[in-house]
């Protein structure tokens, strides 16, 4: 009998950029001892679930994740894991590594906002944004909004229907903050615009024949449940 074929997709954990406030498009830094510890939790809240296979994309803090989350898992040896760089966090060009509020001073001016704030209150399109960022980026590198579509798109599309295709069930998929709106977006164009997807944080999507459904957002339950269960050990 078939399952029913279900994406974790997963935020990666905290990292050195995150921290200190500096853009982390295609740039990349290792996680921090914050980021490794929530995400060591996460791997707990998770080491019951029946995971067929996991996904990350190619950039480090995503597979350091990932490796973190599947060391825990009590099935590890069992599960296939595979990187596809379709699913990596936009590029923010020339900015990409700069601090955020370089970025977030910049992007609003374009757009005729007065500042981040007052654009994040007016419904912008995540097409606006890629454009923006074009325009903002000095070095040419950052991608246009179909190419950020198709990629993040067929990316998680390709994970999903492979696994309906074998069986269905469950898969986890580590992935990046701006893309994972961007994916949630896709699938339901009354989305807000969303910039605070927490680290380790679980959205999770079904998948049926071509259609994905939105189950959760932002969860982070199960790192917060590990959590208690961790501080209440250290009590007694």
């Amino acid at each position: 009998m078939t399952e029913a074929t279900t994406l974790y997709i997963i935020r990666h954990g905290k990292t050195m950029f995150n921290t200190i406030g500096r853009t982390q498009g295609w740039s990349d830094t290792p996680l921090t001892k914050q980021g490794e510890e929530g995400i060591y939790h996460l791997g707990l809240g998770l080491r019951d679930i029946d995971f067929k296979e996991a996904y990350s994309s190619d950039s480090g803090r995503a597979m350091q994740t990932a490796q973190i989350i599947l060391q825990e898992h009590q099935n590890h040896q069992k599960i296939p894991y595979l990187t596809d760089k379709r699913i990596r966090e936009w590029c923010f060009g020339s900015l990409d590594g700069g601090y955020d509020g370089e970025l977030w001073g910049v992007v609003p001016r374009i757009l005729a906002f007065k500042s981040y704030e007052d654009m994040m209150t007016t419904k912008i399109t995540y097409r606006e944004l890629a454009n923006a960022i074009i325009e903002a980026d000095t070095a040419d590198w950052a991608e246009p909004y179909e190419v950020i579509r198709d990629r993040v798109w067929s990316g998680f599309e390709d994970i999903a229907h492979h696994r309906e295709k074998n069986g269905g069930g469950k898969v986890m998929v580590v992935s990046h903050g701006l893309t994972i709106s961007f994916l949630l977006s896709l699938i339901d164009a009354s989305l807000p615009m969303q910039m605070a997807l927490e680290n380790g944080s679980v959205t999770t999507l079904t998948y049926e024949k071509g259609t994905f459904t939105i189950q959760g957002i932002n969860d982070i339950s199960y790192i917060e449940k590990r959590k208690k269960i961790a501080e209440k050990r250290r009590l007694l």
